[in-house]
């Protein structure tokens, strides 16, 4: 165990975790600076993660990549500003989020399951669907509200689907004005993002207040 303890430690001063191939972890203290990025992205696709403490600095993120099913538990969260956390399975996908949390200091968190679009250039996966997330908040902690983001203790969920920003018949224009322009007329477009295909669906969200973990 203090040989795994050390490995996390050193991991997460590189900026990035790889979580071990267990599909349970505990972290006892996981602190993410300012604009820092860690992302868990090793291990099995259905995870627990449970954090003792965990302290998000202004625009920290915590990322969960290639998991399809992530349960995070986290005893003491502080933060103070505002951060991030989010999940995906690696195909465009986001993940499904169960999230229980002790707040202990709460500026603003913003929680995204939302499908990422097919037309990022380098893959070639459909739109993705949003996840479905339940947040589950302690009622010996502070009580998130989701009414003013320019408030205190503000939470945002997204689950939107993937697949919104571009449209069918502006990606068909896109094919056809390159056609007989020269060589490889589309071989300037990446892969995916000429036609996007079909939007990706919605998931949903819940947040309920609880009494422990």
């Amino acid at each position: 165990m203090r040989y795994l303890i050390v490995f996390f430690l050193c991991a997460f001063m590189a900026g990035t975790v790889s979580a071990q191939s267990d599909s349970v972890q505990h972290i006892p203290h996981l602190e993410i600076k300012k604009n820092k990025r860690i992302s868990i992205s090793k291990g099995d696709s259905s995870i627990t993660v449970i954090i003792d403490t965990l302290i998000m600095h202004d625009r920290a993120y915590l990322e969960f990549f290639g998991k399809k099913n992530v349960n995070l538990q986290v005893k003491n969260a502080f933060i103070p500003k505002r951060a991030y956390i989010s999940g995906t399975d690696g195909k465009n996908n986001a993940s499904n989020l169960t999230m229980t949390v002790r707040f202990k200091e709460l500026g603003a968190l913003y929680v995204y399951a939302a499908g990422r679009d097919a037309f990022n250039g380098t893959k070639t996966y459909p739109n993705g669907n949003g996840g479905i997330v339940v947040f589950n908040y302690l009622n010996d902690g502070i009580v998130p509200q989701q009414e003013n983001s320019k408030q205190d203790h503000y939470l945002e969920i997204g689950t939107k689907g993937g697949g919104l920003v571009g449209n069918a018949n502006t990606d068909i224009y896109n094919i056809f004005s390159r056609i007989g322009t020269g060589a490889r007329p589309l071989g300037q477009l990446p892969e995916g993002q000429v036609y996007s295909g079909s939007p990706g669906k919605d998931g949903k969200s819940e947040i309920k207040e609880v009494n422990g973990f």
